[in-house]
């Protein structure tokens, strides 16, 4: 059996991964990653709850404090995008440089063989040792999205033990089965270093980003209303415009050079394509121009596309039929059935 080391979050899916891994005889260590200072305090601490369920596990647990690191590569990130004008997913950076970066690090300093973690994905291996990243068996919380950055030698020191399971009642039960502490702790949908999912408290309350006011204009240059501060609005929004129209109008760009919010009729939210840059690859193309599948936001259904690579690491990508919303500082991913290939970082729309 091998020592493995697991990421515990204090919550039930990482919870029931240590406990999986326990009662397969394998040597488990917890680990959980301090990234910043809690919003409140005890119980409900990410380090605390781990730390309680690693008691009633029996196993050693380990904090790593990564705080001035997750400070710099996500949050401060996090803050320069919305300064960019673009709307960022710090979810992918912190799986790219901290979970599967640093942690990473972490375990093998601990002497562990492999690392598992409760995010929901499936990772196969062929014969040849080559893996290949494919979504989980509960589509409905499949995480396959955020984790296009893994590579093929990140894949083979790395468990998803929750992949193949087909729903979260069966996740709870099983915590419930194994007397876990959180089997009834609530899931978090939130941005974790955002105290309650609201992102512009946290720009303006901190100090990073001021409400500048500035002009909303209609893709024909009129002047139709005006903003308090370019970071509170995205591409695609409808919502909160405040503008008075014969029809609905969304965003349409944010130029932050100009301080403008750029709005339009529906038809002008949508883009024959767009343009990505820092792609990688877990299984690499064999051309230049290839047709696959895409996602461009998390909730998004694969769409066809054809892609073409770029000088620098980058790629074109035209879709089969023009899809809504095309937000720079999102995650590209791209699919071959259910089969994560790569992806990158959108940097704007091709029309």
């Amino acid at each position: 059996m091998s020592r493995i080391a697991v990421a515990m979050s204090g919550g039930v899916d990482s919870s029931v991964t240590a406990a999986l891994l326990k009662q397969q005889g394998h040597e488990v260590i917890g680990i959980t990653m301090r990234l910043f200072a809690p919003h409140s305090s005890g119980v409900g601490s990410a380090v605390h709850d781990a730390a309680v369920v690693a008691r009633h596990l029996g196993i050693p647990h380990h904090v790593a404090d990564f705080e001035p690191d997750f400070s710099r590569l996500i949050i401060g990130d996090f803050i320069e995008e919305y300064r960019c004008g673009h709307t960022p997913n710090p979810c992918v950076r912190c799986n790219r440089y901290i979970k599967f970066g640093l942690l990473l690090d972490k375990a093998r300093e601990l002497g562990a063989d492999l690392m598992a973690t409760g995010h929901y994905v499936r990772n196969t291996v062929d014969p040849d040792g080559t893996c290949h990243l494919r979504t989980a068996r509960h589509i409905r919380k499949d995480q396959s999205y955020f984790l296009y950055t893994l590579t093929q030698q990140q894949l083979r020191q790395i468990l998803f033990p929750l992949g193949e399971v087909e729903s979260k009642d069966e996740v709870r039960r099983m915590a419930r089965e194994f007397g876990l502490p959180v089997a009834e702790k609530s899931d978090s949908q939130e941005i974790c270093f955002i105290p309650n999912d609201d992102y512009v408290a946290f720009l303006e309350g901190s100090g990073a980003l001021a409400g500048v006011a500035g002009d909303i204009i209609h893709i024909s240059g009129q002047v139709v209303g005006r903003h308090q501060g370019t970071h509170r609005y995205t591409i695609g929004q409808r919502k909160g415009l405040g503008i008075a129209w014969s029809e609905p109008l969304y965003v349409t760009a944010i130029d932050t050079e100009r301080n403008l919010v750029v709005v339009g009729e529906q038809p002008n939210v949508f883009a024959a394509g767009l343009r990505a840059e820092d792609v990688s690859w877990i299984i690499a193309p064999e051309a230049e121009e290839f047709t696959g599948h895409c996602k461009i936001r998390y909730r998004h259904q694969p769409v066809g596309c054809r892609v073409f690579l770029t000088a620098g690491g980058g790629c074109e990508v035209r879709f089969d039929e023009p899809q809504k919303a095309v937000t720079p500082g999102q995650a590209l991913v791209f699919y071959r059935g259910d089969e994560v290939l790569g992806g990158g970082r959108i940097a704007g729309s091709l029309f």
